[in-house]
């Protein structure tokens, strides 16, 4: 009966889209424009703004997950005003060109962070809480999964991507205890993994699982998580249209500080000394930000637990 009742909210959960009504309201400005979701994860977001679009729109979605593309392959057929394209969103400008998009963007949407079909998924080796492969990579087809960075990774290389991904407290003695548990037996398996962490964490969290911050962790760096966001936001503003809205939905706050940082600076302008006369227009202002950061309603949170983390910030180009 039980595993029936997990089943049931893990279905569930994996249709629930975090803030999908504000974040399609806030990037829409041209209901014939031309939008990017950068995260298309299930598609949650990417249907609503469909539905919200005229016959004249055009919608992309990016996704590393393969899975995600099988999903997005269904939509691209029923719907001519949407494709999909398999990557990271960092390579927005490639993607642009194998579909021969040359219209400046409307707005350009990113919703951060693992997705709900990736943590209920085991094998996909996101979640501490179900034994799987420790692979942790979004794009399964690329690059070196969990298990084979641990199996090589220096102590010291360990503990720095634990203490600056996942602010661990403890991070060399994480590190340490993963180093020492390999030498016994090769680190394949998420609960095998866990274990090591929670009995090396000397001080648990209320209410957190003792390896949440170094699961964390380990899942940025191997999907090189928020180096694609820098790369993203640096690229971005020249994407987009005059008007054009970039909304992104953060989820810890390593996501957010770098997008809240990059809004204030783009719509603060360049720094010049103090009391220098000049005009507004020399300060290079080339975004404005759209109202205060969001998040999810207590009604939303009470629905979905893993929306109450979220952050949303919008910003609109100027020049």
């Amino acid at each position: 009966m039980q595993d029936k009742v997990l089943q049931q909210e893990n279905a569930l959960q994996q249709h629930l889209t975090v803030l999908r009504d504000e974040a399609v309201a806030a990037l829409i400005s041209d209901k014939s424009g031309w939008y990017v979701d950068g995260t298309f994860g299930r598609g949650g977001h990417t249907r609503h703004l469909l539905s919200q679009l005229d016959a004249a729109a055009h919608v992309m979605g990016i996704d590393k997950d393969p899975r995600a593309i099988e999903a997005a392959c269904g939509l691209a057929a029923d719907d001519p005003r949407f494709v999909i394209a398999q990557g990271s969103f960092a390579e927005l400008e490639a993607h642009l060109q194998t579909f021969q998009w040359s219209e400046p963007l409307t707005g350009v949407l990113l919703d951060l962070g693992v997705s709900s079909p990736q943590l209920d998924d085991a094998e996909r080796g996101f979640s501490f809480l179900r034994d799987g492969d420790l692979d942790m990579r979004m794009d399964t087809g690329s690059g070196q999964s969990a298990a084979q960075w641990l199996a090589v990774a220096d102590e010291q290389d360990i503990a720095v991507v634990l203490k600056e991904f996942g602010e661990e407290r403890f991070a060399k003695r994480i590190a340490r205890a993963i180093v020492e548990a390999r030498s016994e037996q090769p680190i394949t398996r998420t609960l095998q993994l866990a274990k090591i962490v929670s009995d090396a964490n000397p001080a648990w969290e209320k209410h957190k699982h003792p390896a949440t911050r170094s699961f964390q962790a380990i899942r940025i760096y191997i999907n090189q998580e928020l180096s694609d966001l820098e790369v993203l936001l640096e690229r971005v503003i020249d994407q987009l249209a005059v008007g054009g809205r970039l909304v992104v939905i953060s989820f810890h706050s390593l996501e957010d500080r770098i997008v809240k940082r990059f809004m204030r600076r783009q719509a603060q302008g360049e720094k010049l000394p103090a009391n220098l006369p000049v005009t507004d227009a020399s300060l290079n202002r080339r975004l404005k930000i759209i109202g205060k950061a969001l998040k999810p309603s207590v009604a939303e949170v009470d629905a979905n637990p893993r929306a109450r983390s979220a952050v949303m910030r919008v910003a609109e180009k100027l020049a």
